[in-house]
């Protein structure tokens, strides 16, 4: 090989290596951030931030400036934007419904042949003169259908998650909204909840019963390995869908 040859060959290798240099290297980057990113928080269910409260100017001279006392009986409960409150999970429900239809239809309908003078009646057609025909009929019909279903479903969820006031209603009403969110072995689990309280369905312990949230939306779901080893595919699931035709 001439040492043209060699020059020309040499940065056609240079770029072949570089290429696949560089695809590699955008494959680890693409795995690295798969394996650092996290899912994002749900935006409905972000925890509330107390609001700053505006002080009054303070009173030159005064021992009390108002804003700055101590309270030595102030009730835990929440109350104000942004505090936390306790919400237990005691969910349960179950429905069923049956129902059974049977219906039967039986008809018989039976004409004799007439009689006259001891001789049954007959009659002939044109064109079929060595045939006669009585009068005689008889008909009979016999129908039913019987119909049947049945269904249950039954629901439970336990537990308990802590929330943040996200606002407070004209008529002293706490709209809550958060979210739990456990990792376990590249799996994490979702607890999101948000709903309407009443100060007085507030326990003293700063925990309410979760079928006394008002406009509850209680979700439990969850991502990772565990989720997709128990979803069903894309493929597997347009053969069940209402979109499949058979």
């Amino acid at each position: 090989m001439t040492n043209h040859e060699e020059r020309q060959v040499a940065p056609a290798a240079w770029r072949c290596a570089r290429r696949g240099q560089g695809a590699a290297l955008l494959i680890a980057a693409l795995l690295l951030q798969a394996c650092a990113v996290a899912p994002p928080q749900h935006v409905d269910y972000a925890a509330t931030r107390p609001r700053p409260d505006t002080l009054p100017p303070p009173t030159a001279g005064a021992i009390y400036q108002a804003g700055q006392e101590i309270s030595l009986f102030q009730d835990p409960k929440a109350r104000r934007v942004g505090d936390v409150i306790t919400v237990v999970l005691a969910e349960q429900t179950s429905a069923s419904k049956k129902a059974a239809t049977d219906t039967s239809k039986k008809q018989a309908t039976s004409l004799t042949t007439p009689t006259l003078l001891g001789s049954p009646l007959s009659f002939g057609l044109p064109g079929l003169s060595k045939r006669s025909f009585s009068l005689g009929t008889q008909l009979s019909d016999d129908s039913s259908f019987a119909g049947a279903g049945d269904s249950s479903q039954s629901n439970q969820l336990t537990g308990d998650v802590t929330v943040t006031v996200a606002e407070v209603l004209p008529n002293g009403n706490l709209v809550v909204r958060g979210e739990k969110r456990v990792t376990i072995n590249k799996g994490d689990e979702y607890i999101r909840l948000s709903g309407i309280v009443r100060p007085i369905d507030i326990g003293p312990d700063n925990t309410v019963l979760s079928n006394l949230v008002a406009d509850a939306k209680i979700g439990y779901t969850g991502s990772g390995d565990v989720d997709n080893a128990t979803s069903m595919g894309w493929l597997a699931s347009f053969f069940n869908s209402k979109w499949w035709p058979f």
